[in-house]
């Protein structure tokens, strides 16, 4: 087997994994937060990274991967940034309606090619952005109903969206500039993106729920599923650097949108949950969009002249290997919006 062939067989995995894995994760926090009234979402995911970088420790012992450090300060603005934006995404979920935090997702893409098109001079062709333009209007359609406008939710989304985009780029360019793998990446990433959300994340819950995560009355059914979606979380965060990694931040954001379909569907068809034409329309429409993009993105590559090798020593607009990783962004509404446990479902 050649090693194109062996590629696209190693991406082919990582987007399986990472479809499957996400949308397992999708119905057992479901089960948590509309069940078992598990709100806490900002917790639960420091909990996920904790038990991720266990578990990567344990594969590293058993050496089923090589420990390769390198620049510390842009491991730890990376995975600081990271958390960052974990956190703002769950308080714009907070304080706006679902309706404009789904916009907010969907704001991610574009906001990716510009980073993208200005930052690294990434070409994206006519019919690529078409198809985009396609599956975000599918996409849009399918899950976006209220738009409920508000000045620190828009602010907060704002923020999420632009943490989130650098995050994923940087996500990519670590990784081809240290030639690190994904999962040496995810490992020394890890520790600091579970400590920022181990910190912050009782306050977040706390302001956006009313409860307090350590006052909750933890049964046996609610710890078995809290683990479940712990073990679960392994594998969705190893597929998402290794998506990143072979891929680009840009398809790993069509393959989110993809999931979201997903779970729509599986919804309607297992859980019985409402569904109209809209959705239908939408997730129809988000599909050809997702054909198209995958067509003319093979297409792109396989005409594409090789590019030249990077100049030794020459550095990314994100990241310097003498400076570490540096990511900087620099008025309350008359009244705040309801935090309403079910948003994280809906979303």
């Amino acid at each position: 087997m050649g090693e194109g062939q062996r590629f696209q067989l190693g991406t082919v995995g990582a987007l399986s994994l990472s479809v499957i894995s996400s949308v397992s994760i999708v119905i057992c926090n479901k089960a948590l937060i509309s069940t078992l009234g598990f709100t806490f979402a900002t917790t639960l995911t420091s909990w996920h990274l904790l038990v991720t970088f266990c578990s990567l420790h344990v594969a590293l012992k058993m050496k089923f991967f090589e420990h390769k450090p390198f620049d510390s300060r842009a491991v730890m603005g990376f995975g600081i940034l990271n958390g960052i934006s974990i956190g703002l995404l769950n308080l714009s979920l907070g304080f706006n309606s679902v309706g404009f935090y789904q916009m907010t997702k969907l704001a991610i893409i574009p906001c990716t090619v510009l980073l993208e098109t200005l930052f690294f001079s990434k070409q994206f062709s006519k019919k690529v952005r078409f198809s985009l333009t396609i599956l975000l209007l599918g996409v849009g359609i399918a899950t976006v109903t209220d738009l409920q406008l508000n000045l620190l939710g828009s602010i907060l989304s704002l923020l999420a969206i632009i943490t989130t985009c650098v995050a994923q780029i940087m996500t990519n360019t670590i990784q081809k500039k240290f030639k690190v793998s994904s999962t040496q990446l995810l490992y020394q990433s890890c520790p600091y993106q579970a400590l920022i959300l181990f910190i912050v994340g009782p306050f977040l819950d706390a302001l956006l729920t009313n409860q307090n995560v350590f006052a909750f009355k933890y049964t046996t059914q609610v710890l078995a599923f809290i683990i479940l979606s712990c073990l679960i979380s392994v594998s969705v965060n190893f597929s998402t650097f290794l998506v990143i990694g072979k891929t680009s931040p840009v398809t790993y954001q069509v393959l989110g949108h993809l999931k979201t379909c997903l779970v729509l569907a599986f919804g309607y068809f297992l859980l019985h949950d409402p569904f109209s034409w809209r959705n239908i329309l939408g997730i129809l429409i988000a599909v050809v969009g997702m054909v198209l993009y995958s067509y003319f993105c093979t297409r792109d590559t396989q005409t594409k002249p090789i590019e030249p090798q990077k100049i030794e020593g020459e550095s990314d607009p994100l990241i310097s290997v003498e400076n570490g990783s540096s990511v900087s962004i620099e008025g309350s509404p008359p009244k705040p919006p309801v935090w309403n446990s079910d948003k994280d479902l809906h979303a």
